[in-house]
């Protein structure tokens, strides 16, 4: 496909995302929203191949001029190194073209939400600290993180915060980050040195766009507003934020990280197709005998998972009774001996 048709089709796509009528078709949302992530790279790249190429064309026509022997100099230079970045990104250009537009759909993927629990402004700090810990192990997996919804408060915490991680194996590692979280630590805005607890709570919603649920237009409510701050005032000037109602099961979840509205309903939709296909599996584990009910018991997010404990320096896992220490380095995202062994417990 060369660059002309690419940027046709790319057009095209985000023409047909623009459909208010494609949010009813989850499957057709997710396959189009791929192919524009795709094909935004390709055009990036192929623009930076451009460019390096009128670059090379100049240099060649100031050496042909046989004019300054000391700009000919750097000219000739410049084109050597000039040729050699173009082969590195002709060379990006073909393999990302080797790809599969459903190659993304295929890994692993989940989205997880974390809310402030018991604890006020210090379990929203809480909350943002467990969301800096999963970015940083994600990176450390080279996952991709992206934040599809958030609701900040005025001292950097958060009252919740919906993101989705994607590649490699992170639906089997993240999962058993779902329940309830406790820290003990002296708030910094604690004066008298008194240890605090507070809690936050972390859902772990598997996404598979493969098996889409299929959500149809008479069964959702959709309204648009306003982006809000911490402080309640509003951020953007035009309605980008979406809140998304589904009717049947009460669901409501909204999305305003974005100031694209096109994107915030994408994320909306995201959110709203992980939590009902989490309710559909939750109902087809309780129709399980006891046995395997109780296999699965760590998975129920109500239920207290692990502690944090500050002054002692350790993160205790209820569920295996085993406890880690060096919590900083912990909260920095190096969860990997945590993880492992969880995965070799509770398998």
């Amino acid at each position: 496909m060369d660059f002309k048709k690419t940027k046709r089709r790319y057009e095209k796509i985000l023409e047909e995302l623009s459909n208010p009528e494609l949010i009813s078709d989850s499957k057709k949302l997710e396959k189009l929203s791929r192919e524009k992530n795709y094909l935004e790279k390709i055009i990036e790249k192929s623009k930076k191949i451009k460019e390096i190429s009128d670059r090379i064309e100049e240099n060649k026509e100031i050496l042909k001029s046989k004019e300054d022997p000391e700009l000919l100099s750097l000219a000739e230079e410049e084109l050597c190194q000039l040729q050699e970045k173009k082969q590195i990104l002709e060379k990006e250009l073909e393999n990302l073209r080797k790809e599969k537009s459903e190659t993304q759909s295929k890994k692993g993927a989940v989205i997880i939400e974390i809310r402030q629990g018991t604890g006020g402004e210090e379990a929203a700090l809480f909350a943002a600290d467990l969301f800096r810990m999963y970015s940083k192990y994600g990176q450390s997996q080279e996952w991709k993180t992206r934040i599809l919804e958030s609701r900040p408060t005025e001292l950097g915490g958060f009252k919740e915060i919906v993101f989705e991680m994607k590649d490699g194996d992170c639906r089997k590692k993240m999962k058993y980050e779902a329940g309830v979280h406790r820290v003990q630590r002296i708030p910094t805005t604690e004066k008298s040195g008194r240890i605090h607890t507070s809690t936050a709570t972390v859902a772990v919603l598997a996404r598979s766009p493969e098996a889409a649920l299929e959500i149809k237009p008479q069964d959702i409510e959709i309204d648009f507003h306003r982006a809000s701050g911490p402080g309640g005032q509003y951020v953007n000037k035009r309605a980008t934020a979406v809140r998304i109602l589904h009717k049947q099961s009460g669901i409501v979840v909204t999305s305003q990280t974005e100031r694209n509205q096109l994107r915030n309903r994408e994320n909306a939709m995201a959110i709203l197709e992980a939590k009902l296909s989490d309710i559909k599996e939750q109902k087809e584990l309780e129709k399980l005998g006891k046995k395997r009910r109780s296999q699965i018991k760590w998975a129920k997010r109500a239920e207290k998972i692990r502690t944090y404990n500050f002054p002692q320096d350790r993160v205790t896992d209820h569920r295996i009774k085993k406890s880690w220490h060096n919590i900083e380095g912990i909260m920095a995202g190096k969860l990997d001996k945590i993880i492992k062994t969880l995965q070799e417990k509770l398998k």
